[in-house]
């Protein structure tokens, strides 16, 4: 462990996302042991794969969680809301959701609110709000949040990973503005066992990465060390 830093079993934290354009049914089935061996919270796969993983992992205790307009979130509502419910019906019980960064740039804050708060309603299962949090100012990243929460979400989550990493000063501005009602989900460019402990502390509630055996062997070989 790092100096000063608690000790945390940071497996229970991780979503170990297989978020590659490439993958293929046989990376989705490994991707799914991995998550059981180490005891992630879940396997986060594209839609295509969410019924594969499901049958893969069914009765187990990682869940299945996928991503919905990603990782762009300019979709429409109406094709947005679609990706949601047939993932909810093939499974999935987590969902990713990006947001319309256009809508709450462009102050259209009623339908930005809307089309987060119609997943929510009609899947019934439990919504990461991605809100992209590299690309908005401290004041977007709050309404962006505040919007996310009254409409249902139980996660924002920081980052698709595409376009800017999760940072510790964004996590704590998050759960200042959250004020401990919907979980934090960091993702994006987590490289470290040191850093999922950063995120953590700062109050991160779940971890996006795709490289979780390797944090977790990570701390084996500093308890080695």
């Amino acid at each position: 462990m790092a100096a000063n830093q608690p000790d945390i079993d940071i497996a229970p934290f991780i979503d170990h996302a297989l978020i590659d354009p490439t993958a293929t049914p046989e990376q989705v089935e490994n991707c799914c042991q991995q998550a059981e061996r180490f005891g992630f919270a879940t396997v986060c796969v594209y839609p295509a794969y969410v019924r594969q993983a499901v049958e893969l992992l069914h009765g187990k205790r990682p869940k299945v969680s996928t991503v919905i307009g990603f990782p762009i979130g300019a979709t429409t509502s109406t094709v947005k809301l679609y990706e949601a419910l047939e993932a909810a019906d093939n499974g999935a019980v987590e969902l990713d959701v990006c947001v319309n960064l256009g809508l709450l740039k462009a102050g259209k804050i009623d339908e930005f609110h809307r089309e987060i708060a119609e997943i929510c309603e009609e899947t019934g299962q439990t919504i990461k709000a991605i809100i992209e949090s590299s690309m908005l100012s401290d004041a977007e990243k709050q309404l962006a949040a505040e919007l996310c929460m009254e409409a249902g979400a139980a996660y924002i989550k920081t980052n698709t990973g595409f376009f800017g990493a999760a940072t510790v000063a964004d996590v704590r501005l998050l759960k200042e503005i959250t004020k401990g009602r919907v979980g934090i989900k960091a993702a994006g460019g987590i490289r470290t066992h040191e850093q999922a402990i950063d995120l953590i502390v700062a109050g991160a509630t779940r971890l996006g990465t795709s490289r979780g055996p390797e944090l977790i062997r990570q701390r084996e070989n500093l308890d080695k060390s």
